[in-house]
Formats: structure tokens, C-alpha cells, sequence
């Protein structure tokens, strides 16, 4: 079945592994950058060798205006809007919470929460069938840092993610009825720069050869668990977040 999913930060990492997986799928992907325009037009480019269409949209998820431009765009380009990937999120420098400044603090969860409680409102609005959408699924993305904390480098992002499977769970009560399932996946250590971006960029091999099976994940690797419970194959999952962490 051909399906318009819409992705948030999809220029890189997981969500544009699921944009270009999603292309295979010959899906209609729109999908929102913040900054980095050549690693979009990259992304849109492989969404449509693989046999998808892709739009990318230049959007701050911390920003509502933004995020409702985003769904508007996608709808205008390829009609009702069937799966919303909640992707994007970022990370700070490694550090303590007794070493984080405001600004650090509150960027985290402008982006990390507000803005993915942002995206989950939209998506319930253009895919509820009591409004006029045609039911579909909401893959939230979390983080294996919810079960541990994330002690002494990114205990507010992993806070943060412990309030998107909250959020994963009270939803998919409150929207089950009407047709939208919501889900999430639970990342572990996985080969992205957003390693880099908070100063560690070894840290996936380090962590990885910890593991039960001894390596870091892939994107691609979380690409396939988004892309199942975007699909028809998990028709009865809802409320769950699937593990995607080597056993860690």
C-alpha cells in the first residue's frame, strides 16, 4: 500500500535511514532539516532512486508554526498523511546536571519534548478519523537512555525520553479508537554523529563492544523497526516500545 509518512529530522542518522527505507517501500516521505540543506537534498535524492517521492521541508521542531508548516506542506504534496516518525532530538555536551546551564537545559526539552508533544498533536490531527483522517501510525523515537539514566552525560535527554514513552503510552489509549496506533522504538547505542555532537564520537565502539552482541546498532538496523510499525505487518501493535539496543 502506498503511504505519506512524514518524518521529523530526517537529514540524518535514524530518520533518514527510515526515509530512504520508506523510499523502497515506494512511500511518499516529507521530511524536515534544520540546517544542513546538502545532507537534505542527499536524503530526498536516495528517497526517490529507491522508488519513493521525498520533500524536505527546512523546519525547527522547537518551533509550533514550523511543525504545523511541516504536516500543511505534506499534505499539500502527496494528500492524507498515513505514519508521522517523532524523530528529531539532540543531545548536549557530555556533562553533569549540576554543570548544565539553562539555555542547555531548556534547549533539550524545547526540541526533545515540546516540540515531539508538538508533532504528536499534529499527527492526531490530520490522521484521527473523528477529524477527517483516515487512521495510520505514530512511531515516537526514544532511547535506551530511559532504562539507564544516562548518569554523568545526558541525564535530560534521557529524562526527556522517559516522557516520550509516557507519552507513547497514554496516547495510544486516548487514539486507539480513532484508527491511529502509536508506538515507539527504543534505540541503543547506534553509529550517528549525534555521538559527535556531544564531544563523544568513539562513544558508539565503546559502549557498542559492551553490548550482548558486541558492536554498536545501525541506523538502518532502527530504520527496519520504525518502518514494521509504520506498516501493515504490526496492525495490532500499539502501546509498545520495541527495543532495538543488542541486548544492552
Amino acid at each position: 500500500m502506498t503511504r505519506s509518512i512524514v518524518i521529523t529530522g530526517g537529514s540524518r542518522g535514524i530518520g533518514a535511514a527510515t526515509a530512504r527505507l520508506a523510499g523502497k517501500e515506494g512511500w511518499s516521505v516529507t521530511f524536515s532539516y534544520i540546517g544542513n540543506e546538502k545532507a537534505a537534498k542527499e536524503t530526498a535524492a536516495a528517497v526517490e532512486a529507491a522508488g519513493g517521492k521525498a520533500l524536505a521541508v527546512k523546519s525547527d521542531a522547537s518551533v509550533e508554526k514550523d511543525i504545523i508548516a511541516l504536516f500543511d506542506a505534506a499534505t499539500k504534496a502527496f494528500g492524507p498523511i498515513d505514519g508521522v516518525v517523532n524523530n528529531a532530538g539532540i543531545v548536549g555536551v557530555t556533562a553533569k546536571l549540576a554543570d548544565m546551564d539553562y539555555e542547555r537545559i531548556k534547549r533539550i526539552v524545547d526540541i526533545n519534548v515540546t516540540g515531539a508533544f508538538l508533532v504528536a498533536r499534529e499527527a492526531v490531527r490530520r490522521m484521527a478519523k473523528g477529524r477527517g483522517g483516515r487512521g495510520g501510525s505514530l512511531v515516537n523515537i526514544s532511547s535506551a537512555a530511559v532504562k539507564l539514566g544516562a548518569p554523568n552525560t545526558y541525564v535530560d535527554y534521557a529524562a526527556g525520553k522517559g516522557a516520550i514513552e509516557t507519552l507513547t503510552l497514554g496516547l495510544s489509549r486516548e487514539v486507539g479508537p480513532d484508527g491511529i496506533r502509536v508506538s515507539a522504538v527504543r534505540p541503543g547505542v547506534i553509529l550517528t554523529d549525534i555521538h559527535a555532537s556531544g564531544g563523544a564520537p568513539d562513544r558508539p565502539h565503546q559502549i557498542g563492544a559492551t553490548t550482548p552482541l558486541g558492536r554498536p546498532g545501525t541506523a538502518e538496523e532502527v530504520a527496519e523497526a520504525v518502518v514494521w510499525l509504520l506498516g501493515d505487518k504490526s496492525s495490532y501493535v500499539a502501546g509498545a516500545v520495541v527495543d532495538v539496543t543488542g541486548g544492552r
